[in-house]
């Protein structure tokens, strides 16, 4: 199949394309393949069968066979991506596996995949490298491992129909697979003694003596009523762990992952921070400097190359940190961070003009738009530990500046505007907040004249374009209290949520797509969706605002959904991993891990303590959670 057009469509999207047509099999030798296609009414059924025509077993490893489905999801420009590309979220979850194709502007149609027979195990993608950043690549659908006897078949089908969004989708998904269960978990990252509470809702009549679920192999209890199957269990590790579920046959699966208590993890992390992530140099230009640290190889590690050197998206670190004391005074952290201001102060960043550099030696090859609002954070967040009037001024600078070289026509993210507002207000700094605001006022003014037609940034589309069109007229509204930014910001979130699936796994759950940032942050370098990546975060940010100034507290459910995802890159003793490269390959190299090296992930529990501190409100009490 080369091309699927819904035939009303006015923006006629083929919703299928890429470098290997649709439908194409690949198979180990001994194996043929049988393709068949049906169209019925407004669906088309697609059967696949595998025959063993050796003379001897063929036992297959999951990567074996793959089924080729290269949906349309690449980035152009924004006025293509709306109409004619698609978010492409799938779950390979065995007997129950899917694929929710949602149009990047959220006009539908949209297309959906749900498989009726066969089993899936995971999928692999082929990238366009010559793309860099902008190719999602060709996703392969990989069936589970089979033991084949010489003549033994098995086929794998599935419908692609056409639906409304994501509602309308988990509809119709019952409808063309009467043997769908769905599963929902109140949580899938765990923090604490916080219990697996997953709800469970086959689509079809069982008894309850149908049902086995299990975890590490073990039994796990379960309880029925009405049709519906609910597991409360106490996880006995941490880590990952997988609950298989069985009913009548019908086998899938649920990930979750289980995680410290947020304040111990959050203690830990800082801890390796300071003691592990700080290079101690008087030699050095980097004396001071909080950087990368390979887990593999157990040391600190710097490259001049943007992703890897002294400054940029690794502020995250002294944030973090500055946070933490602010609720837990500590006076190894403290002295660490002072350190930490110093060499910030020496070398990317210049008090009197606001300037923020790249690199130490304030190097500015690169002058980056995006580092400005993270050193302004990074004051705001000093200012609120010591109530220096100094820290406030700097962060106000650092704006000023990144205004002042064009900022109002660039989407960085997380622009401080609330904070930066409120505080210069309060401090009694009446001309420096009128400036700002001003400022905020055109920034504001040239994101709701685009509207969604984003300007291309480092990646043409993406979430972290959308986000700040988001945040920055959520934040406007707040301060402002000016109907007409909520409304334009409604219509910014409705495009952010695109970005995320429900499907039912820590790695999936209210997690943005994203696949490249493996490739510029981590060791291995490796192009791939990113499932958690720490800036998928950043929708959580927007979703607690709205739920807080739109008075939408279901909001507030996904945005801990979203906040929580990322802590699966964090672990118990503080180590932590830039991304996790979700794929089970990727241009053929096995994927499905932790990138080894630290980078810059520590944004995640940032954010995450902003929202137990209150929402990005003001500051209230730290959950022990």
């Amino acid at each position: 199949m080369k091309e699927l057009i819904h035939q009303a469509d006015p923006n006629r999207m083929n919703w299928v394309e890429g470098h290997t047509e649709w439908g194409t099999v690949r198979v180990p030798d001994g194996i043929s393949a049988e393709v068949t296609t049906e169209q019925r009414n407004d669906v088309i059924v697609e059967h696949y069968t595998f025959t063993n025509t050796s003379e001897t077993d063929i036992f297959t490893y999951l990567k074996d066979i793959s089924i080729y489905i290269p949906f349309n999801d690449n980035y152009e420009s924004a006025d293509v991506c709306l109409k004619c590309r698609c978010h492409t979220h799938i779950f390979c979850g065995e007997n129950i596996a899917y694929v929710m194709a949602l149009r990047m502007g959220g006009e539908a149609p949209h297309l959906g995949l749900v498989l009726t027979e066969g089993s899936i195990g995971g999928y692999s993608v082929e990238r366009d490298i010559s793309e860099s950043s902008n190719d999602r690549g060709d996703f392969m659908l990989h069936p589970s491992p089979v033991a084949l006897v010489p003549g033994q078949k098995f086929t794998v089908s599935w419908v692609l129909f056409w639906h409304n969004g994501k509602q309308d989708f988990y509809e119709k998904v019952k409808q063309y697979n009467p043997n769908f269960i769905d599963v929902q978990a109140n949580q899938f990252v765990l923090l604490g003694n916080e219990r697996a509470q997953l709800t469970i809702r086959p689509a079809f009549a069982f008894n309850p003596g149908d049902v086995s679920i299990t975890a590490d192999r073990k039994e796990v209890h379960y309880e029925v009523h009405d049709g519906e199957i609910t597991v409360n269990e106490q996880p006995a590790r941490g880590g990952e762990i997988r609950f298989d579920i069985d009913v009548k046959g019908v086998h899938t699966h649920c990930n979750l992952f289980v995680l410290p208590a947020f304040a111990e993890l959050l203690q830990k992390r800082c801890e390796f921070i300071v003691r592990n992530q700080q290079y101690c140099n008087p030699k050095s230009g980097l004396d001071g400097a909080y950087l990368a640290y390979d887990n593999e190889e157990k040391h600190i590690y710097y490259n001049h190359v943007y992703d890897y050197d002294g400054g940029r998206e690794r502020v995250a670190m002294g944030i973090l940190i500055a946070k933490y004391l602010q609720i837990h005074p500590n006076a190894e952290f403290e002295k660490s961070l002072k350190k930490y201001t110093e060499y910030v102060e020496r070398e990317l960043f210049d008090r009197e003009t606001g300037v923020v550099y790249n690199d130490y030696h304030r190097n500015n090859r690169l002058n980056r738009l995006y580092n400005y609002s993270w050193v302004s954070i990074f004051y705001l967040e000093l200012y609120r530990l010591y109530h220096n009037q100094q820290h406030l001024l700097y962060a106000y600078r650092a704006m000023k500046s990144f205004y002042e070289q064009g900022g109002t026509q660039f989407y960085a993210f997380p622009i401080p505007l609330t904070d930066l507002v409120v505080n210069l207000e309060k401090a009694g700094y009446e001309e420096e907040k009128k400036c700002i605001l001003a400022y905020f006022r055109q920034h504001s003014a040239f994101i709701m004249q685009n509207g969604l037609n984003y300007p291309p940034h480092e990646v043409k589309y993406e979430q972290s374009i959308v986000f700040p069109a988001t945040s920055i007229l959520l934040q406007m509204y707040e301060v402002t209290k000016e109907p007409k930014y909520l409304d334009a910001a409604q219509c910014q979130l409705r495009t952010l949520e695109l970005f995320n699936g429900l499907q039912p796994d820590c790695h999936l759950y209210e997690v943005a797509i994203r696949h490249w940032d493996g490739f510029w942050f981590g060791k291995r370098k490796l192009y791939g969706d990113t499932f958690p990546h720490y800036w998928s975060s950043l929708t959580g940010i927007a979703y607690a605002d709205y739920a807080r100034l739109a008075n939408r507290p279901e909001y507030r459910k996904k945005a801990e959904f979203s906040l929580r995802a990322s802590l699966g890159l964090f672990r118990p003793d503080g180590t932590a991993s830039c991304a996790y490269v979700y794929p089970a390959s990727v241009n053929g190299i096995d994927a499905g891990f932790y990138d080894p090296l630290a980078n810059d992930q520590d944004w995640a529990l940032y954010f995450m303590l902003c929202f137990k501190m209150g929402d990005g409100a003001p500051d209230g009490p730290i959950c022990n959670s």
